[in-house]
Protein backbone atom coordinates (compact mmCIF):
# COMPACT_ATOMS: atom_id res chain seq x y z
CA UNK A 1 0.00 0.00 0.00
CA UNK A 2 1.30 3.62 -1.05
CA UNK A 3 1.81 6.28 1.74
CA UNK A 4 -1.27 7.85 0.22
CA UNK A 5 -3.76 4.78 0.40
CA UNK A 6 -2.32 4.67 3.95
CA UNK A 7 -3.46 7.84 5.19
CA UNK A 8 -7.03 7.50 3.45
CA UNK A 9 -9.58 7.45 5.94
CA UNK A 10 -13.27 5.48 4.73
CA UNK A 11 -15.73 6.29 7.47
CA UNK A 12 -18.69 4.26 7.13
CA UNK A 13 -21.49 5.32 9.57
CA UNK A 14 -24.72 7.29 10.41
CA UNK A 15 -25.62 11.05 9.17
CA UNK A 16 -28.39 13.19 10.89
CA UNK A 17 -29.89 16.49 10.58
CA UNK A 18 -29.77 17.98 14.46
CA UNK A 19 -32.71 19.94 15.99
CA UNK A 20 -31.56 21.81 18.25
CA UNK A 21 -33.06 23.68 21.65
CA UNK A 22 -31.21 25.78 23.99
CA UNK A 23 -32.63 26.22 27.21
CA UNK A 24 -31.34 26.64 30.93
CA UNK A 25 -31.17 23.14 31.84
CA UNK A 26 -32.49 19.57 30.32
CA UNK A 27 -35.61 18.62 30.79
CA UNK A 28 -36.08 15.70 33.85
CA UNK A 29 -38.92 12.90 33.17
CA UNK A 30 -42.69 14.67 32.37
CA UNK A 31 -40.85 18.26 32.77
CA UNK A 32 -41.56 21.22 30.32
CA UNK A 33 -38.96 23.45 29.98
CA UNK A 34 -39.15 26.94 28.11
CA UNK A 35 -36.02 27.25 25.52
CA UNK A 36 -34.39 30.38 24.35
CA UNK A 37 -33.11 29.24 20.90
CA UNK A 38 -33.45 26.54 18.14
CA UNK A 39 -31.16 26.03 14.76
CA UNK A 40 -30.92 23.06 12.32
CA UNK A 41 -27.06 21.49 12.46
CA UNK A 42 -25.68 18.79 10.21
CA UNK A 43 -24.51 15.94 12.42
CA UNK A 44 -24.62 12.17 12.87
CA UNK A 45 -21.57 10.15 14.33
CA UNK A 46 -20.70 8.99 11.05
CA UNK A 47 -20.86 12.18 8.95
CA UNK A 48 -19.20 14.46 12.14
CA UNK A 49 -16.62 11.74 12.17
CA UNK A 50 -15.56 12.20 8.58
CA UNK A 51 -15.53 15.98 8.94
CA UNK A 52 -13.09 16.12 11.88
CA UNK A 53 -10.93 13.48 9.67
CA UNK A 54 -10.93 16.40 7.13
CA UNK A 55 -11.10 19.36 8.73
CA UNK A 56 -9.40 18.72 11.79
CA UNK A 57 -7.35 15.88 10.76
CA UNK A 58 -6.13 17.11 7.10
CA UNK A 59 -6.82 13.67 5.76
CA UNK A 60 -8.26 12.62 2.29
CA UNK A 61 -11.89 11.19 3.78
CA UNK A 62 -14.42 9.12 2.05
CA UNK A 63 -18.05 8.31 3.19
CA UNK A 64 -20.18 5.82 3.20
CA UNK A 65 -23.32 6.69 4.24
CA UNK A 66 -27.22 6.23 3.69
CA UNK A 67 -29.98 9.14 3.12
CA UNK A 68 -33.70 9.50 2.79
CA UNK A 69 -35.07 11.46 -0.68
CA UNK A 70 -35.53 14.48 1.49
CA UNK A 71 -34.90 18.17 2.43
CA UNK A 72 -33.31 17.18 5.48
CA UNK A 73 -30.30 15.38 3.11
CA UNK A 74 -29.19 18.46 1.57
CA UNK A 75 -27.54 20.69 4.53
CA UNK A 76 -25.77 17.34 5.33
CA UNK A 77 -24.66 16.57 1.97
CA UNK A 78 -23.77 20.18 1.31
CA UNK A 79 -21.91 19.98 4.65
CA UNK A 80 -19.70 16.76 4.31
CA UNK A 81 -18.74 18.04 0.78
CA UNK A 82 -17.95 21.49 1.52
CA UNK A 83 -15.15 19.84 4.75
CA UNK A 84 -13.68 18.27 1.33
CA UNK A 85 -15.64 14.66 2.26
CA UNK A 86 -15.89 12.16 -0.95
CA UNK A 87 -19.22 10.58 -0.61
CA UNK A 88 -20.72 6.99 -1.57
CA UNK A 89 -24.22 7.56 -0.86
CA UNK A 90 -26.89 4.88 -0.49
CA UNK A 91 -30.12 6.80 -1.40
CA UNK A 92 -33.68 5.25 0.11
CA UNK A 93 -36.80 7.17 -0.73
CA UNK A 94 -38.30 5.13 1.32
CA UNK A 95 -36.89 6.35 4.89
CA UNK A 96 -36.38 9.49 5.64
CA UNK A 97 -33.13 10.84 6.48
CA UNK A 98 -31.71 10.67 9.95
CA UNK A 99 -32.87 12.89 12.73
CA UNK A 100 -31.65 13.80 16.19
CA UNK A 101 -33.88 15.92 18.60
CA UNK A 102 -31.31 17.87 21.21
CA UNK A 103 -31.80 19.85 23.99
CA UNK A 104 -28.19 21.79 24.72
CA UNK A 105 -28.21 23.30 28.83
CA UNK A 106 -26.43 26.45 29.38
CA UNK A 107 -23.73 24.34 30.97
CA UNK A 108 -22.97 22.67 27.96
CA UNK A 109 -24.64 19.33 28.54
CA UNK A 110 -27.07 18.04 26.15
CA UNK A 111 -29.64 14.91 25.95
CA UNK A 112 -29.83 13.85 22.36
CA UNK A 113 -32.59 11.22 21.06
CA UNK A 114 -31.28 9.81 17.66
CA UNK A 115 -34.37 8.47 15.11
CA UNK A 116 -32.03 6.31 12.61
CA UNK A 117 -34.33 6.59 9.27
CA UNK A 118 -31.96 5.52 6.57
CA UNK A 119 -29.15 4.87 8.13
CA UNK A 120 -31.16 1.66 9.48
CA UNK A 121 -30.94 0.88 5.72
CA UNK A 122 -26.71 0.47 5.41
CA UNK A 123 -25.84 -3.28 4.40
CA UNK A 124 -23.00 -4.92 3.83
CA UNK A 125 -22.94 -4.84 0.38
CA UNK A 126 -23.45 -0.98 0.45
CA UNK A 127 -19.12 -1.18 1.37
CA UNK A 128 -17.51 0.70 -1.60
CA UNK A 129 -14.14 -0.82 -3.40
CA UNK A 130 -11.26 -0.07 -0.06
CA UNK A 131 -8.50 0.10 -2.78
CA UNK A 132 -6.89 3.51 -1.59
CA UNK A 133 -7.77 3.37 0.92
CA UNK A 134 -5.24 3.07 4.77
CA UNK A 135 -8.16 2.89 7.53
CA UNK A 136 -11.58 1.98 8.14
CA UNK A 137 -13.70 4.48 10.84
CA UNK A 138 -16.66 2.92 12.38
CA UNK A 139 -19.56 3.53 14.73
CA UNK A 140 -22.53 1.93 16.50
CA UNK A 141 -25.62 4.46 15.15
CA UNK A 142 -25.88 1.86 11.78
CA UNK A 143 -27.18 -2.13 12.46
CA UNK A 144 -24.10 -4.05 14.34
CA UNK A 145 -24.15 -6.82 11.45
CA UNK A 146 -23.27 -4.52 8.98
CA UNK A 147 -20.71 -2.66 11.15
CA UNK A 148 -19.00 -6.13 11.60
CA UNK A 149 -19.73 -7.06 8.06
CA UNK A 150 -17.23 -3.87 7.06
CA UNK A 151 -15.01 -4.42 9.65
CA UNK A 152 -14.55 -8.03 8.20
CA UNK A 153 -14.21 -7.13 4.77
CA UNK A 154 -11.21 -4.15 5.64
CA UNK A 155 -9.39 -6.58 7.25
CA UNK A 156 -9.15 -8.70 4.80
CA UNK A 157 -7.78 -6.22 2.57
CA UNK A 158 -5.24 -4.88 4.93
CA UNK A 159 -7.03 -1.66 6.67
CA UNK A 160 -6.75 -0.72 10.05
CA UNK A 161 -9.96 -0.74 11.28
CA UNK A 162 -11.52 1.41 14.40
CA UNK A 163 -13.97 1.60 16.01
CA UNK A 164 -16.11 4.31 18.09
CA UNK A 165 -18.28 1.96 20.31
CA UNK A 166 -21.41 5.07 20.42
CA UNK A 167 -23.91 4.62 21.04
CA UNK A 168 -23.41 1.97 23.67
CA UNK A 169 -24.10 -2.10 23.64
CA UNK A 170 -22.72 -5.20 23.94
CA UNK A 171 -19.68 -6.31 21.40
CA UNK A 172 -19.45 -9.80 20.20
CA UNK A 173 -15.97 -10.71 20.15
CA UNK A 174 -16.26 -12.03 16.30
CA UNK A 175 -16.26 -8.13 15.97
CA UNK A 176 -13.42 -7.10 19.06
CA UNK A 177 -11.16 -9.19 17.42
CA UNK A 178 -11.38 -7.90 13.96
CA UNK A 179 -10.31 -3.96 15.31
CA UNK A 180 -7.30 -2.29 15.89
CA UNK A 181 -8.33 0.78 17.52
CA UNK A 182 -11.23 0.86 20.48
CA UNK A 183 -12.17 4.40 21.13
CA UNK A 184 -15.06 4.48 24.37
CA UNK A 185 -16.20 7.33 26.97
CA UNK A 186 -16.40 5.93 30.50
CA UNK A 187 -19.86 4.83 29.98
CA UNK A 188 -19.47 2.96 26.87
CA UNK A 189 -16.42 1.35 28.41
CA UNK A 190 -18.58 0.36 31.57
CA UNK A 191 -20.89 -1.46 28.55
CA UNK A 192 -18.32 -3.25 26.57
CA UNK A 193 -16.44 -4.18 29.34
CA UNK A 194 -18.98 -5.57 31.40
CA UNK A 195 -18.94 -2.84 34.29
CA UNK A 196 -15.50 -2.80 35.61
CA UNK A 197 -14.98 -1.81 38.88
CA UNK A 198 -12.29 0.31 37.74
CA UNK A 199 -10.14 1.89 34.33
CA UNK A 200 -7.69 -0.62 34.15
CA UNK A 201 -10.03 -3.29 34.71
CA UNK A 202 -11.74 -2.10 32.12
CA UNK A 203 -8.39 -2.07 29.82
CA UNK A 204 -7.45 -5.27 31.01
CA UNK A 205 -10.96 -7.17 29.51
CA UNK A 206 -10.95 -5.92 26.09
CA UNK A 207 -8.45 -8.06 23.73
CA UNK A 208 -8.14 -4.98 21.28
CA UNK A 209 -4.47 -3.90 20.82
CA UNK A 210 -5.25 -0.35 21.26
CA UNK A 211 -8.19 0.88 23.53
CA UNK A 212 -8.67 4.79 24.13
CA UNK A 213 -11.28 5.83 27.07
CA UNK A 214 -12.06 9.60 26.40
CA UNK A 215 -12.52 11.19 30.21
CA UNK A 216 -14.63 14.10 29.11
CA UNK A 217 -13.39 17.76 31.01
CA UNK A 218 -9.57 15.42 32.34
CA UNK A 219 -8.76 14.33 28.89
CA UNK A 220 -8.28 10.55 28.08
CA UNK A 221 -5.83 7.70 28.39
CA UNK A 222 -4.87 5.22 25.75
CA UNK A 223 -3.52 1.40 26.04
CA UNK A 224 -1.45 0.22 23.62
CA UNK A 225 0.18 -2.77 23.14
CA UNK A 226 0.43 -3.28 27.09
CA UNK A 227 1.85 0.54 27.61
CA UNK A 228 -0.13 3.28 29.21
CA UNK A 229 -0.87 6.85 27.14
CA UNK A 230 -2.36 9.73 28.74
CA UNK A 231 -3.34 12.85 27.58
CA UNK A 232 -4.77 15.30 29.98
CA UNK A 233 -7.30 17.99 28.07
CA UNK A 234 -6.80 21.42 27.32
CA UNK A 235 -8.57 24.28 29.81
CA UNK A 236 -11.68 26.22 27.96
CA UNK A 237 -14.59 27.58 28.88
CA UNK A 238 -17.46 25.30 27.40
CA UNK A 239 -20.40 26.54 24.82
CA UNK A 240 -21.73 23.00 23.18
CA UNK A 241 -20.50 19.85 23.96
CA UNK A 242 -22.19 18.52 20.69
CA UNK A 243 -19.77 16.49 18.76
CA UNK A 244 -16.83 16.65 20.94
CA UNK A 245 -16.33 12.96 20.62
CA UNK A 246 -16.65 12.52 17.23
CA UNK A 247 -14.06 15.24 16.87
CA UNK A 248 -11.92 13.57 18.92
CA UNK A 249 -12.27 9.92 16.70
CA UNK A 250 -11.95 11.81 13.44
CA UNK A 251 -9.51 14.03 14.60
CA UNK A 252 -7.32 10.76 16.46
CA UNK A 253 -7.61 8.68 13.53
CA UNK A 254 -6.60 11.28 10.54
CA UNK A 255 -3.42 11.76 12.60
CA UNK A 256 -2.81 7.74 12.86
CA UNK A 257 -3.52 7.48 9.17
CA UNK A 258 -1.26 10.24 8.52
CA UNK A 259 1.45 8.39 10.52
CA UNK A 260 1.74 10.25 13.43
CA UNK A 261 2.76 8.10 16.65
CA UNK A 262 -0.23 7.54 19.35
CA UNK A 263 1.32 10.60 21.93
CA UNK A 264 0.87 13.01 19.02
CA UNK A 265 -2.51 11.57 17.68
CA UNK A 266 -4.05 11.70 21.19
CA UNK A 267 -3.26 15.70 22.02
CA UNK A 268 -4.16 16.33 18.17
CA UNK A 269 -7.31 14.92 19.12
CA UNK A 270 -7.62 16.41 22.60
CA UNK A 271 -7.44 19.47 20.83
CA UNK A 272 -9.56 19.41 17.90
CA UNK A 273 -11.88 18.40 20.47
CA UNK A 274 -11.40 21.22 22.93
CA UNK A 275 -12.27 23.76 20.12
CA UNK A 276 -14.88 21.92 19.22
CA UNK A 277 -16.79 22.13 22.60
CA UNK A 278 -15.95 26.38 22.19
CA UNK A 279 -18.86 26.76 19.33
CA UNK A 280 -22.31 25.93 18.71
CA UNK A 281 -23.22 22.96 16.58
CA UNK A 282 -22.52 19.50 15.65
CA UNK A 283 -20.37 20.05 12.27
CA UNK A 284 -20.08 23.59 12.15
CA UNK A 285 -18.00 23.14 15.83
CA UNK A 286 -15.27 21.43 14.07
CA UNK A 287 -11.74 23.22 14.06
CA UNK A 288 -10.03 23.19 10.89
CA UNK A 289 -6.17 21.61 10.97
CA UNK A 290 -4.49 25.20 11.06
CA UNK A 291 -6.89 26.04 14.11
CA UNK A 292 -5.80 22.53 15.62
CA UNK A 293 -2.09 23.23 15.03
CA UNK A 294 -2.28 26.80 16.88
CA UNK A 295 -3.74 25.73 19.66
CA UNK A 296 -1.01 23.14 20.24
CA UNK A 297 1.70 24.69 19.72
CA UNK A 298 1.01 27.32 22.14
CA UNK A 299 2.63 26.79 25.12
CA UNK A 300 1.27 28.32 27.59
CA UNK A 301 -2.57 26.28 26.35
CA UNK A 302 -0.51 22.78 26.20
CA UNK A 303 -1.26 20.68 29.11
CA UNK A 304 2.04 20.15 31.43
CA UNK A 305 3.36 18.00 33.50
CA UNK A 306 1.27 19.02 36.34
CA UNK A 307 -1.53 18.08 34.43
CA UNK A 308 -0.25 14.60 33.17
CA UNK A 309 0.59 14.30 37.21
CA UNK A 310 -2.71 14.73 38.57
CA UNK A 311 -4.67 12.99 35.69
CA UNK A 312 -2.55 9.67 36.23
CA UNK A 313 -3.32 10.33 39.91
CA UNK A 314 -6.62 9.94 39.11
CA UNK A 315 -6.68 7.14 36.26
CA UNK A 316 -5.28 4.92 38.91
CA UNK A 317 -7.89 6.00 41.83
Amino acid sequence: MNVAAAATVLVAGSANLDFVVRAAHVPAPGETVLGHGFNTFPGGKGANQAVACARAGGAATQMLLALGDDDFAKPIEASLRAAGVALSIVREPALPTGTAFICLADTAENAITVAPGANACLRAAHLPPLDGIGWLLLQLETPLDTVTAYARSARAAGLKVALNAAPAQVLPAALLELLDVLIVNEGELAVVAGNPPDLATGLARLAVPCVIVTLGARGCLARVEGQVVLQPAFRIAPLDTTAAGDTFCGALVAALAGGQSMAQALLAATAASALACTRLGAQSSIPTRAEVDALMSDPARVPGADAHAALAAWCAR
